[in-house]
């Protein structure tokens, strides 16, 4: 027994075109999807860098993180009188370089990212959002806990991606008068 005609469906195979048209779409999504992990990556990176900023930190591979005309600079009015605009690699290093020493500005420094957004533009530029916190310690032992939003501008610069424009706008600040790090016990659960 066969089976009634209008039951039966055949597959069309996709022509040598179509073919060539689905993996070149398939291409150009590979591309963008490895452009936005490159920019992530070069962030999380920058981020890391920062939160160790001491007579340790490779300076280089810091300014290796920017191309070579970039812009960093503090949007808002408060963050344009702390931070200021630093314009090309050097002055970038530079500017994050007074963060090291001789004593280091902070103890303790880590960032968080959330919010991402990443727009791959073309295969030379991309742009990100974040909405970045910021918990730190002074030298001096005063807490700070400040959220900002990050924008930036990368650019696909002598065979990698990296940070064209970076701003950062503050949200908000909180000061603290001790130290987030708290040398108390961590109180475990106990086991019966």
């Amino acid at each position: 027994m066969t089976a009634p005609r209008a039951a039966r469906t055949r597959l069309r195979v996709p022509t040598v075109q179509e073919l060539a048209e689905r993996l070149a779409a398939l291409e150009q999504r590979a591309v963008r999807h490895e452009a936005e992990s490159a920019c992530r990556w070069v962030m999380a990176e920058y981020m890391r860098l920062c939160d160790q900023l001491d007579a340790s930190t490779p300076m280089d591979e810091l300014g290796a993180l920017f191309t070579s005309d970039a812009v960093w600079e503090g949007r808002g009015s408060t963050y344009t009188a702390a931070f200021g605009r630093h314009e090309g690699r050097q002055a970038i290093v530079d500017f994050l370089d007074g963060y090291r020493g001789p004593t280091p500005h902070f103890a303790l420094n880590v960032h968080y990212l959330t919010s991402e957004t990443i727009h791959v533009n073309s295969v030379q530029s991309a742009h990100g959002t974040w909405v970045m916190l910021q918990v730190s310690t002074l030298a001096s032992g005063e807490s700070t806990l400040r959220s900002a939003r990050i924008e930036a501008d990368f650019r696909f610069d002598f065979g990698r991606w990296r940070i064209g424009h970076f701003s950062t706008t503050k949200l908000f600040s909180q000061a603290r008068d001790r130290a987030w790090d708290d040398a108390a016990v961590i109180v475990e659960p106990r086991h019966r």
